[in-house]
């Protein structure tokens, strides 16, 4: 056996950064086949248990082995409906690559010898796309019949999870978008280079022929309450709200001009095509000199995003990342700082800013930092940052962005006084359930458990469909 996984191609960094191409091609047929046959076939294969959504995964694999892509994409539609979205953006390395047999046990993600779990289930739902492979709907259809309505609130990965789900049992579902365009996060946080547009369009026009019916520019809680919800004939309500609003350091200078948030910075970038400007009229500063500041996998696609920015505006590329751990406490993608600094981002680890410095038109020029060490463990287990007394310095910056993080979005839940939530204005669920605290209403995702992955969010939504599934059949009675 192959000890080491088999390298997935990409495209040479000093090509990439001039655009917003997808960066990992993804493995050829060849490929894929060498990686399937390093897998065990465990007995017990408890890489399933690292995957939120429980995908067969030693099955799919083994049907890769005898070359039939079909068999293994239906197998994958048994779980997941986006295997070519998962494929590309699941932190494989912290979920079911690292339960992988092959990883070393001590590891705190995937080793190199683990299965590349991700790029085989990529390589199959890719298949699925080039062949118009449709997955057939479920085998209990009785719902058909009782006429159910279901409101899914979000179009992001876990309202588009939940729609799947509720569909392919026969379930009617509306889908209500408060953006013009669908994908929530998958589309506004994600560039292309990380997620192309045309295969986020593909797996979500596929809900569409199992008769989801997507809704955009309606904001629940604005246009309709969720009570005129249930009045219009809806049997249950899902809501997949996610986290849209930013967080921010809360310092001193942070309201001057050219400093974003990562949220704001990422959907002028990716949903309104700011980087096309002046072709499409979203337009979106971009300096000499970028800051960013945060280690996760929105601080890195800030930081890979204005880079191209940069070059395309004729700019030598120029953009650092600050961050208060040092990369091991970096929660974003081992794959994803890889691809950074082969594109030339600097990371400078163990800094804290402390204030941001204006020029005489209000514009950022400069951010005051300190330099950090790392003390006694916080309540996330991460070795908490503490600042060096007397070590104050500045960096120069044209553009600054905040990626620290991610909050409830509130639209709805401010005028909802029955729906309870969290200190953290997270949506309260029952956890064996998703219901919240109003009959017939469920929620998953960001929305409930705070900023997590996109495959999380995805099995929150499927719990949740069951849920509502459950909840029909007693309705039906």
């Amino acid at each position: 056996m192959k000890k080491e996984a088999v390298k997935v191609r990409e495209l040479n960094p000093s090509e990439r950064i001039k655009n917003f191409d997808e960066v990992v091609l993804g493995y050829t047929e060849e490929e894929a086949l060498i990686e399937a046959n390093r897998c065990l076939q465990c007995p017990n294969p408890i890489c399933q248990f690292g995957c939120p959504v429980g995908i067969n995964i030693k099955e799919f694999i083994s049907w890769i082995t005898k070359k039939d892509y079909r068999a293994a994409y239906f197998i994958l539609r048994e779980k997941n409906d986006f295997p070519s979205i998962c494929g590309r953006v699941c932190p494989a390395e912290y979920q079911c690559r690292r339960a992988c047999v092959l990883t070393k046990k001590t590891a705190s993600f995937a080793s190199e010898q683990a299965i590349n779990i991700h790029f085989l289930e990529r390589f199959v739902g890719d298949y699925g796309v080039k062949n118009n492979l449709e997955a057939p709907a479920g085998k209990d259809q009785k719902f058909v019949k009782f006429g159910f309505k279901v409101a899914v609130v979000g179009s992001g990965p876990a309202g588009l999870a939940c729609a799947g789900e509720l569909a392919r049992q026969g379930v009617k579902v509306d889908i209500f978008e408060s953006l013009h365009k669908p994908g929530g996060v998958l589309r506004y946080g994600i560039p292309p280079f990380r997620m192309p547009r045309d295969v986020l369009d593909y797996e979500i026009n596929e809900l569409k022929k199992l008769g989801v019916q997507l809704i955009p520019n309606f904001i629940v809680g604005k246009v309709k309450a969720l009570d005129e919800l249930f009045s219009e004939g809806y049997s249950a309500i899902f809501l997949g709200l996610g986290a849209g609003v930013p967080s921010f350091l809360e310092i001193k200078g942070e309201n001057l001009g050219n400093v974003y948030s990562a949220n704001e910075f990422l959907t002028r970038v990716n949903l309104m095509l700011a980087d096309k400007f002046p072709q499409f009229h979203t337009p979106i500063n971009i300096g000499k000199q970028v800051l960013v500041v945060g280690g996760g996998n929105t601080a890195l696609d800030a930081a890979r995003a204005a880079l191209r920015l940069q070059i395309i505006n004729g700019f030598s590329p120029n953009t650092t990342i600050l961050y208060r751990r040092t990369e091991v406490e970096m929660p974003a993608r081992r794959l994803e700082i890889e691809h950074a600094k082969e594109e030339g981002i600097k990371i400078e680890f163990l800094v804290q800013p402390v204030e941001f410095i204006g020029d005489e038109e209000g514009k950022v020029q400069k951010l005051r930092c300190l330099r950090c060490r790392l003390g006694e463990p916080d309540e996330s287990g991460r070795r908490r940052p503490v600042a060096v007394e007397g070590s104050d310095f500045g960096i120069d910056c044209d553009i600054a962005i905040i990626a620290v993080g991610l909050q409830a979005n509130q639209v709805l839940t401010n005028v909802t006084s029955e729906l309870k939530t969290d200190k953290y204005k997270d949506v309260i669920v029952n956890p064996q359930t998703m219901e919240t605290s109003i009959k017939g209403v469920f929620a998953g995702g960001d929305i409930v458990g705070g900023e997590g992955t996109v495959i999380e969010a995805m099995g929150m939504a499927k719990k949740a469909a069951f849920s509502i599934i459950n909840y029909l059949k007693d309705e039906r009675t």
